[in-house]
């Protein structure tokens, strides 16, 4: 038996026979030419000819599973139409006198080079796109067919990794699991999965493959372990492992579509909090309610620029998309403080959590701020998405931030480009000034999000990033229930809702308290969706004494 070790990106156990996929290499030379007009003619018929062919392959996947897979396409389409790309190809066509192939091929490796310089994960993903786009202009250009994938029997499928075009022409019905040595968790194999809800992995790291052809396996996707020609014990294991992980799956099927109340009829929603792309399947599969936060600066940190309004609108679409129909909360930019990139250039503060961040920095840099909105507002057309405003201290800030707004919908207007009519707008109250004026802010917004962790920290003057302070003051501060209480109240009294997004919305200890103050929402992490409806479900908040004797006990009074 061999075991390889890889990183997980769906869990799940799948057995099968592996079957390597191996891609078949192009022999790309570089000749003199001289005729550039020819050349670029060849070049241009070939790019219209797979533009075709991935608008095909779009529709095709769009049919096989869904939308937002097959739009990977369309960003390759829009690769190919780039504006730098295709000023590469003319400049080593003309300039250098290169024939269109090696143009294509040289242009390809530099843009994926630079793109492979990027700290995003999002960004190092599109070297693939742009490879796997470049290598269809190519074949075209020697007239080489795609090569195609046939799996005689259900398979595992082990490959260095996989291009989009690749796993878009695999029968599906046939492929038990993926295994790659190298990919990351948001590469097209890796999306595949979750969507396919299958097993894979990626990693696996300085692996044979060719050795691997034709063997039995079992793929752990819980533990992001491959057993090859596993041994008896191994296979009763995995068999343990597969039924321990039914009966949390057959816990998860219960609750699917049930309502999130509690025995003396309270309803409560339970929504996720995330941070990207990366965390759907996480959250779909814990049937969250919805996404009450998604946290947009991830979309922004460890890289070296700004993301531009097609990369935002395609990620933010996704996501609403996804979610079919849910709600999705996706909070503005909150760069600032423990979250900063070196490319917004910010000055530097004697204390930067008190300074320059989220809002303040959103309606001083507006170029940034509207590239944002009009991303959000374009998704709205997609789907149920609310936008929510981080680190409100001042209703003027609000009456700001409408006013961007409206100018970012008259720009979209003026395009014919389409968003939603009914985008509700919401503020973070986690400052005590937000809160001592919530009840102006409610009159202004359509829905209130309490992010606890710093609400916290600024009331209680407590560095939460500092593990020295961490027993300086009890947990669940009476001043802070306090403050949630009186938001709760303000907002109610002027129609609107109110969701905790912060850690406290997860601390199960403290779930009969916040309903008890009347919470209409809680947002957690995915893998906390399940084990907060269940404790909803089984409170009966009419008790009054036992959930006196419940709060005390908690608060210590």
């Amino acid at each position: 038996m061999v075991t390889l070790k890889g990183r997980s990106v769906y869990g799940g156990i799948a057995r099968g026979v592996i079957s390597v996929y191996q891609r078949d290499r192009i022999n790309i030379n570089r000749r003199k030419i001289k005729d550039p007009e020819k050349e670029w003619r060849r070049y241009t018929d070939a790019k219209d000819s797979a533009v075709e062919a991935l608008r095909a392959l779009r529709d095709r996947t769009a049919e096989e599973i869904g939308e937002t897979d097959a739009d990977i396409f369309y960003i390759q389409q829009l690769i190919l139409s780039d504006s730098q790309y295709e000023t590469g190809v003319k400049t080593l066509i003309f300039d250098e006198k290169c024939n269109a192939e090696y143009a294509v091929a040289k242009t390809s490796q530099m843009l994926a080079e630079m793109m492979r310089q990027g700290d995003s994960d999002y960004i190092r993903e599109r070297c693939t796109d742009v490879h796997d786009a470049s290598e269809r202009i190519i074949r075209q250009l020697q007239n080489l067919s795609v090569k195609e994938f046939v799996l005689e029997e259900v398979s595992i499928i082990c490959a260095d990794d996989l291009l989009p075009s690749e796993t878009a022409s695999l029968d599906k019905s046939k492929v038990a699991a993926f295994c790659t040595r190298g990919g990351s968790t948001n590469s097209h194999t890796a999306i595949l999965a979750r969507t396919m809800n299958i097993p894979a992995l990626i990693g696996l790291g300085d692996v044979k493959m060719d050795e691997l052809d034709g063997k039995y396996a079992i793929v752990d996707g819980y533990d992001g372990v491959i057993y090859i020609e596993p041994d008896n014990e191994t296979i009763r294991n995995v068999a343990r492992r597969e039924e321990e992980e039914g009966r949390k799956h057959e816990l998860l099927q219960r609750l699917k579509g049930r309502r999130n109340v509690t025995r003396d009829g309270k309803e409560i929603e339970v929504y996720a909090n995330i941070g990207g792309l990366a965390d759907l399947g996480s959250a779909i599969e814990n049937d969250a309610g919805g996404i009450g936060l998604l946290r947009s600066e991830f979309l922004y940190l460890q890289r070296d620029s700004f993301p531009d309004e097609e990369e935002l609108f395609y990620n933010y679409r996704r996501v609403v998309e996804e979610m079919g129909g849910k709600r999705v909360v996706i909070r503005t930019l909150d760069i600032g403080a423990d979250k900063t990139a070196d490319y917004f250039e910010l000055d530097k503060e004697e204390n930067p959590a008190l300074g320059m961040r989220a809002v303040r920095l959103c309606l001083r840099r507006q170029d940034i701020f509207k590239t944002q909105l009009r991303a959000m507002l374009r998704a709205s057309a997609y789907g149920k998405l609310s936008i929510l405003i981080p680190m409100i201290i001042d209703v003027d800030e609000v009456y700001r931030v409408k006013d961007v707004i409206h100018k970012c919908k008259d720009e979209l207007i003026s395009k014919h480009i389409p968003f939603g009519e009914n985008v509700e707008l919401g503020v973070m109250i986690e400052t005590p000034a937000a809160v001592m004026i919530s009840d102006i802010l409610a009159r202004e917004v359509d829905f209130f999000s309490i992010g606890t962790n710093d609400l916290e920290q600024y009331t209680l003057a407590i560095d939460r990033q500092n593990p020295n302070y961490e027993n300086v003051v009890p947990p669940n501060h009476l001043a802070v229930l306090r403050m949630i209480k009186l938001v709760v109240d303000n907002a109610h009294s002027h129609g609107i809702k109110v969701c905790i997004c912060g850690e406290m919305g997860a601390d199960l200890s403290l779930t009969e308290i916040l309903l008890d103050m009347q919470l209409d929402a809680l947002s957690v992490a995915p893998p906390q969706v399940l084990p907060i409806r269940r404790m909803i479900r089984s409170l009966n908040l009419s008790d009054r004494r036992q959930v006196r004797s419940n709060i005390q006990r908690v608060l210590h009074y």
